[in-house]
């Protein structure tokens, strides 16, 4: 549906009814309460346009709060900063997906994250952007990056029995709507501002808002940032794709304020623990790092969205640093507005979707009994809300920045490992979940092409019964994940530095040599004598893994990634190989126009490498991980203003050989 083509309506605080067997249309507001908070909002900042919120539209794009309306549904109650408000259909979205199914029974407080696509109410042109975002994605790891087509939720749901109210329940989210997935970061927030929103009111929310607005400093890559929030101060620091240059004074340029009372450091704002939702699958681990790294189409079945969500997001981990190039989504409900697109019945397997998705509606599994990956999660839900019927009436003032969902994990991960394991469920001979079976663990009859590493599974699962902590044996599994996926992606990265003209091959006076073009057949005859085998002990099919992974999402994003990189590496050759000519003695024998033509290319030249310069992230895979001294990088970037500098100095010699009347006919 066309949103810019609908007549503009004031918001209204309405949902759609409750969830039925088939997507609703888009909801809209009532115009009661939210319109009057709008109200009062825009009274209060006279004025106020989104340029005003530019440092926190860095970070969040707004709050936004879902309650439970008996006549309406779900609906959005309401939304700061309110120039912000999402389009109908993102709220429409945003309402049916900030509290879990009904059958998923969550009672107490429950935290969970979604990801749903941006549907943009202006057209691009008029969109404001920070400067900055194309610069931070340029610099940060590709997990880390903005996505400008896709929200993340972070939702704080607390449900629980109210006889005051008709159904004799209070159900009603807060949410935290941002296009950064930086889950460690958020989950904490969300734990600090939720119970504070739930007992005072919108007041806090604002007074959040505004102090990121003005305390929080832009999105800056390979510093340490304060970010203080309330009485907590939040210290992290975001991670760069490679080893490039950074000021000695920019990582102290924000101080930590000295007058909040904690502070508390995050060492990593994206890596979740991947022990509490792999604990019970390990003797699957490697089968489902294969269907990651080939992007095979994968439902996850859970009772609860904190378990679906948190379990889709460690799969996506399992091939860091490996960018996951297809879609993820975290949980998933028959009410979104893409369910068609994701759940249509195909002729073949072929024809499914390149994806990941995360469920709690047994309809699903009805629904998907096409899809040949079905990961069924341990029922958890029982224990959750034991565990919250104890902790009501206590205050706990130590929050985890890395727990997903209320509950004590410890009992959790007890249930799983007094839990039995089908063995069945290691391809051939497992059902594909389309059956009706409701055992947890991984359905499939894909076959695995590599031999798994039973000494890593034994380790782990030693560490279950000598009660070693979750963070360590999480360490353990990201440390051999982050080797095999390395061991992998070596041989293709060597492969692709193949590609690369001989440096002999880059004349100054010819157009920039393009790289040759991958041919899987010439890759698949090196792995003989430099393939994965050299660097990790897994035997098995590693060509035929290889053949999976060529026609994989996955390897799409990763060649054009290497691809781009590589000619940005040619043009920079190029422009060395010019800066360092002898123009002078090349244009002695030269006509005018010849002379002019050399000029505007040299121009061209300076503009398309000082456009592209700051994107420059290299073409070998393990700079990113080699301990590359600061002054290496902070030479390579004054060679590259050398550089530069050469070529303006080229430009002028070039001009000084044209007489002036012919410099002022072609404007140079």
């Amino acid at each position: 549906m066309d949103i810019d083509a609908r007549a503009k309506e004031k918001p209204q605080s309405g949902g759609a009814a409750p969830q039925a067997a088939l997507p609703a249309a888009p909801r809209k507001l009532n115009e009661t309460q939210a319109e009057a908070e709008a109200e009062t909002e825009a009274s209060n900042s006279s004025n106020a346009n989104a340029s005003d919120w530019i440092h926190f539209s860095q970070w969040m794009h707004c709050f936004c709060v879902v309650t439970f309306d008996l006549n309406l549904g779900q609906a959005l109650e309401y939304v700061y900063p309110p120039e912000f408000m999402p389009s109908d259909q993102e709220v429409s979205n945003i309402c049916y997906m900030a509290f879990p199914d009904s059958n998923s029974g969550c009672m107490g407080d429950t935290k969970f994250h979604m990801r749903l696509r941006a549907i943009a109410k202006q057209p691009p042109q008029q969109r404001q952007q920070p400067q900055s975002l194309p610069i931070y994605n340029g610099d940060c790891a590709p997990a880390l990056r903005q996505d400008s087509s896709h929200y993340w939720g972070f939702v704080y749901f607390r449900q629980k029995r109210d006889a005051n109210l008709p159904r004799g329940y209070f159900q009603k989210s807060f949410i935290i709507i941002t296009r950064l997935p930086f889950f460690n970061l958020y989950y904490d927030i969300l734990a600090q501002l939720a119970p504070k929103y739930f007992d005072e009111g919108t007041d806090i929310l604002r007074q959040a808002c505004e102090q990121i607005n003005s305390q929080w400093p832009g999105l800056r890559v390979g510093q340490t940032l304060h970010l203080p929030l309330l009485e907590c101060n939040y210290q992290i620091c975001i991670p760069r794709a490679t080893s490039s240059r950074k000021s000695p004074t920019e990582a102290n340029e924000f101080a930590a304020p000295q007058t909040l009372a904690s502070s508390k450091v995050l060492s990593s704002v994206n890596e979740i623990e991947l022990f509490r939702s792999l604990s019970f699958v390990m003797e699957q681990l490697y089968t489902l790092w294969e269907l990651v790294i080939t992007a095979e189409p994968i439902v996850v079945v859970a009772t609860s969205p904190a378990d679906c969500s948190h379990m889709v997001q460690a799969l996506v981990a399992l091939i860091a640093p490996l960018e996951y190039c297809a879609e993820a989504r975290p949980y998933f409900t028959i009410h979104d507005s893409e369910f068609r697109e994701f759940t249509q019945e195909c002729s073949s397997k072929t024809g499914l979707p390149a994806c990941i998705l995360g469920v709690t509606n047994p309809f699903f599994v009805k629904l998907l009994k096409d899809w040949p990956h079905m990961l069924r999660l341990v029922d958890n839900q029982k224990n959750m809300q034991q565990q919250q019927q104890l902790l009501m009436g206590q205050k706990s003032s130590h929050r985890n920045a890395t727990s997903f969902a209320s509950g004590s994990l410890g009992e959790q991960l007890a249930n799983r490992s007094a839990m039995k394991i089908t063995p069945a469920l290691n391809g051939g001979g497992s059902s594909n979940g389309a059956d009706g079976s409701s055992s947890s663990g991984l359905h499939t009859k894909y076959k695995p092409y590599l031999k798994k590493d039973k000494a890593l599974i034994k380790k782990v699962l030693l560490g279950l019964k000598t009660k070693r902590p979750e963070h360590v044996q999480t360490a353990l599994i990201r440390r051999h994940l982050l080797e095999l996926t390395q061991s992998f992606m070596i041989p293709l990265e060597r492969y692709m530095a193949s590609l690369m003209p001989l440096q002999k091959d880059i004349s100054p006076f010819k157009s920039a040599p393009n790289a040759s073009s991958f041919k899987l057949d010439d890759f698949l005859a090196t792995l003989e004598t430099a393939g994965p085998q050299l660097t990790s002990p897994l035997k098995g099919d590693w060509k035929g893994l290889y053949r999976r992974f060529f026609r994989s999402p996955n390897f799409r994003g990763w060649y054009e990634s290497r691809h781009r990189d590589l000619q940005l590496t040619l043009q920079d050759l190029q422009l060395q190989a010019l800066s360092e000519a002898n123009l002078e003695h090349w244009a002695h024998d030269k006509q005018e126009v010849e002379i002019i033509d050399m000029i505007l290319k040299l121009k061209q030249k300076l503009n398309l490498y000082s456009d592209k310069s700051q994107g420059l992230e290299g073409i070998a895979w393990l700079s990113a991980h080699n301990n590359s001294s600061s002054s290496g990088s902070s030479s390579s970037g004054s060679h590259r203003m050398s550089t530069q500098q050469q070529i303006q100095a080229q430009i002028e010699c070039m001009k000084g050989l044209l007489p002036p009347d012919l410099k002022n006919v072609v404007n140079l």
